[in-house]
């Protein structure tokens, strides 16, 4: 049977814009705000609400957008859809990639700097007091491995240090990472180039991660795969690498294969100070950009940086347990658990057969995405986005002595503090009723109503 062509889907950037204006989901700001400290404590107090436009910026003519995909309502209005068919678009681009469509000419490059000084060209943010400068955090970094010849797309800081250099965080496990140090080993400059303000389909795929997408999967592919046409790129003024044609703006050069420089600290997306490290220099040899460009930022501490891998690692979980368990039913990856730690699995049992396949589900989640550390199951009368209902199931069906049960010494995210180093033990919590008990567990129904608000005394 041939599998299913994604529906095409605008996700261009201004597109994006326009959508989320017409949808009322657009603040403005109608007077100057300042890129020191102001804009980001802004961005923080707002959260969750709709995106907000600075269109005055203190020293700068860039207008700055943020908090852009912050919320669920904000997610639905950039793409048009709602949640469940994002996440239908995310898991269809997992598995039918379609290959970019190389252009002559793109917006990206209707302007081209060579000399320049990022900082005063760009109204580049200062979050917190405590940080140890100016971060670009919406930049997403497109790079080609040396060694494989892969393209990956992929989030990463980068402070500013002078004109025409910056920092460039590199966590482990990541594939950026693996390409520098494939570089390193030919004793070579990495290129690069770094896209603010892109694709919704480029944002969305640098945000998956783990066994979803290996090494080997060209991430500019799967963003076709998630529009469900070729993405259009274009080749950079300066490298060989291609780059989304239609990008706000675009810093090309290399990473440096040798020496390095202290980074940070920085507020993250788990509410502390990242500390201090070593981190390699980007040296950026050309600044293009549209005419009229907007800056895009994100807040490190902030709904937009996990709520972009919320949908991304629901599908990814889904597309895995629906595979191997096939009693999954959703799943749910929860907002106190900064969308990364705690996923909440609905299981539907339908036999007796089937008991105990939830657990092996909690399993499988922890070998998905590695940085879960607690993945509770319960029925499908339980509505997983609710946690009033969900705490109702913990309480009402989860006996500790047997529900419970933890799983030693297992490698989590290095940002959670109360781990070793990214070592942590891991929790699975079985809230299902066991399949022959389900009529003694049934919850009391009510007769449906029609609801008249003229009807009710005020």
């Amino acid at each position: 049977m041939k599998p299913e062509t994604p529906p095409a889907l605008n996700t261009d950037f201004r597109a994006a814009l326009e959508r989320l204006r017409a949808a009322g989901r657009l603040r403005t700001l109608n007077r100057e705000a300042d890129p020191d400290l102001e804009i980001a404590a802004l961005m923080k107090r707002l959260d969750g609400t709709e995106a907000l436009l600075f269109p005055k910026v203190k020293g700068h003519t860039l207008p700055v957008i943020g908090n852009l995909l912050a919320s669920q309502a904000n997610c639905e209005a950039a793409f048009g859809v709602d949640y469940r068919e994002i996440r239908k678009f995310v898991a269809r681009a997992l598995g039918s990639p379609v290959a970019p469509q190389h252009v002559a000419k793109a917006a990206c490059q209707q302007n081209v700097h060579r000399e320049f000084d990022i900082g005063r060209l760009l109204p580049v943010l200062r979050h917190t007091e405590a940080d140890s400068g100016r971060f670009i955090t919406a930049g997403i970094v497109v790079v080609r491995d040396p060694q494989t010849g892969v393209y990956n797309a992929s989030y990463h800081r980068l402070q500013l240090l002078g004109r025409k250099q910056t920092a460039i965080k590199l966590d482990f496990g990541r594939h950026l990472r693996l390409a520098y140090e494939h570089a390193q080993k030919l004793k070579q400059d990495l290129p690069i180039a770094v896209c603010i303000g892109t694709d919704l389909a480029v944002h969305y795929t640098a945000a998956t991660m783990g066994a979803q997408m290996p090494e080997s999967a060209d991430e500019l592919a799967v963003a076709g795969g998630l529009r469900g046409s070729p993405l259009p790129v274009v080749k950079c003024i300066t490298n060989e690498l291609h780059v989304p044609a239609d990008t706000e703006i675009v810093l090309e050069g290399k990473m440096r294969w040798q020496g390095a420089v202290r980074e940070g600290p920085f507020a993250e997306f788990i509410g502390y100070l990242s500390p201090e490290g070593d981190a390699p220099v980007f040296e950026v040899e050309a600044l293009t950009h549209r005419d009229e460009p907007i800056y895009h930022a994100i807040n490190g501490y902030g709904r937009e940086t996990v709520m972009l891998r919320k949908y991304v690692m629901e599908a990814s979980l889904l597309k895995a347990l629906q595979a191997s368990v096939p009693i999954i039913h959703d799943a749910e990856m929860t907002a106190g658990g900064l969308h990364r730690f705690i996923a909440v699995l609905s299981v539907r049992k339908t036999s007796p057969q089937q008991e105990g396949l939830q657990r092996n589900a909690i399993l499988a989640a922890f070998a998905t995405l590695k940085d879960l550390d607690l993945v509770i199951a319960v029925d499908d009368d339980i509505d997983i986005r609710d946690p009033v209902d969900v705490e109702y199931a913990l309480a009402t069906r989860m006996e500790a002595s047997r529900d419970v049960f933890v799983i030693p010494d297992a490698r989590g995210h290095e940002y959670v503090r109360a781990s070793n180093n990214g070592v942590v033990a891991k929790l699975g919590i079985d809230a299902t009723v066991p399949f022959e008990d389900k009529a003694r567990f049934m919850r009391a129904s009510f007769k449906e109503v029609e609801i008249r608000e003229a009807e009710w005394l005020k």
